[in-house]
């Protein structure tokens, strides 16, 4: 079906989900399938109970993606991945993007600001931020309420475990004495436009700035998968999962055209 892995991706992606027992008198069943499944939720945004039948019973894939969220595959498997490609480290960018929760995602328990939700106008939100290299490959996630400054999220986009850039490009948002400190000591040149505001005005290279679409071009390409271009899920540990999982599926064509 359109959207399933190929052989060549389930290749490499294959070795790095951990193996599966099964209980009791029932088996496992194959991981490729599951996360086929998986990948179709996704993909078409369904509920788990409509996924298709060809992938299996939809509460035993849903209990399996739930318990890898829990376990934190996700998260490895996106790390594991960028440690292994050919990853543009001459220059890093940050961004964010806001995505609207749906009214089925309200209601987890401890309140929905606990998973990353927000509350605006228009109601629920929630806010992505990425980092990716050079070329538009996502390296990492933050998740955060639709209100919350681009700012605050910096520490921890920076923190993320990848290799140190020689420069990083962001927006204007991003503009702050203490953000182009923080870089400058650790020998990042920073890449940001300052603000309008500013009483002192600061250089920026707006050459190499100009590649800061990339990024922009990222956050469409993951918004292809429904599921990520609306939330739907009341956790943070599932859509980020998701979100994990869709940014593993845009670099495997890395791979794939390497080999």
């Amino acid at each position: 079906m359109r959207g399933d892995l190929t052989d060549e991706e389930w290749v490499i992606i294959g070795e790095l989900l951990p193996a599966e027992r099964g209980r009791g008198c029932r088996p496992s069943h194959d991981n490729r399938r599951f996360i086929n499944g998986m990948l179709y939720v996704l993909r078409v945004g369904c509920p788990w109970r409509d996924m298709h039948e060809r992938y299996g019973k939809w509460n035993s894939v849903y209990v399996r993606f739930r318990r890898w969220a829990e376990q934190g595959v996700w998260d490895a498997l996106l790390e594991t991945l960028v440690d292994l490609g050919l990853t543009d480290d001459w220059q890093h960018m940050i961004d964010s993007t806001i995505v609207r929760g749906h009214s089925q995602a309200a209601g987890a328990k401890g309140g929905t600001h606990k998973e990353g939700f927000g509350r605006s106008r228009g109601g629920f939100t929630s806010k992505i931020h990425a980092r990716a290299d050079g070329q538009g490959h996502p390296l990492g996630f933050k998740l955060t309420g639709g209100e919350v400054s681009d700012y605050q999220a910096v520490e921890d986009l920076m923190a993320l475990p990848v290799a140190t850039p020689h420069m990083l490009l962001a927006d204007k948002g991003y503009d702050g004495d203490a953000v182009r400190e923080n870089l400058l000591f650790h020998g990042i040149l920073p890449a940001i436009p300052p603000r309008s505001n500013r009483s002192l005005p600061i250089a920026c290279n707006f050459l190499q700035y100009k590649d800061r679409n990339r990024i922009e071009r990222t956050f469409n390409r993951l918004k292809q998968f429904r599921r990520v271009a609306t939330r739907y899920d009341k956790t943070a540990k599932s859509f980020l999962g998701f979100l994990h999982l869709a940014a593993a599926k845009l670099w495997l064509p890395a791979f794939v055209n390497r080999t």
